[in-house]
């Protein structure tokens, strides 16, 4: 969790706990790798493109590529060539914008998407 100090004047932010204080670059970077950041456990591509190499009948949304074992798209029951086409109530259009929204997403947070899997619309939850 990041949170801004209500002082005036120099920066103070808190990370997980840790104050750093001012403009600490190298400590501010050191910080925030160690943060999780949640994944999909799937390579995405747009579904446009995807469609023009006839690898999909989708124009619109994600199209899902290799799962990752064990993942939360594979735990959500995704497969190659599903399409996604919501997460959180939102259309999507393309993988940079599911990834947007992907690192939005907090800790044990979980997320409904529908996609689409030869034709037919589902359903399900990503748990991050």
């Amino acid at each position: 969790m990041i949170r801004v100090s209500q002082q005036r004047g120099v920066p103070v932010v808190v990370i997980d706990g840790q104050v750093v204080v001012g403009f600490n670059r190298p400590q501010l970077e050191r910080i925030l790798s160690t943060i999780a950041r949640p994944k999909l456990g799937a390579s995405v591509a747009d579904a446009a493109a995807m469609a023009e190499r006839g690898l999909t009948t989708e124009r619109s949304g994600v199209y899902v590529g290799k799962v990752t074992p064990g993942g939360v798209a594979d735990q959500a029951g995704l497969h190659p060539q599903d399409v996604i086409v919501t997460f959180a109530g939102r259309a999507v259009s393309s993988a940079a914008q599911l990834q947007q929204l992907i690192a939005g997403v907090t800790p044990h947070q979980t997320i409904p998407i529908e996609f689409i899997r030869e034709g037919v619309r589902h359903k399900a939850v990503l748990p991050f």
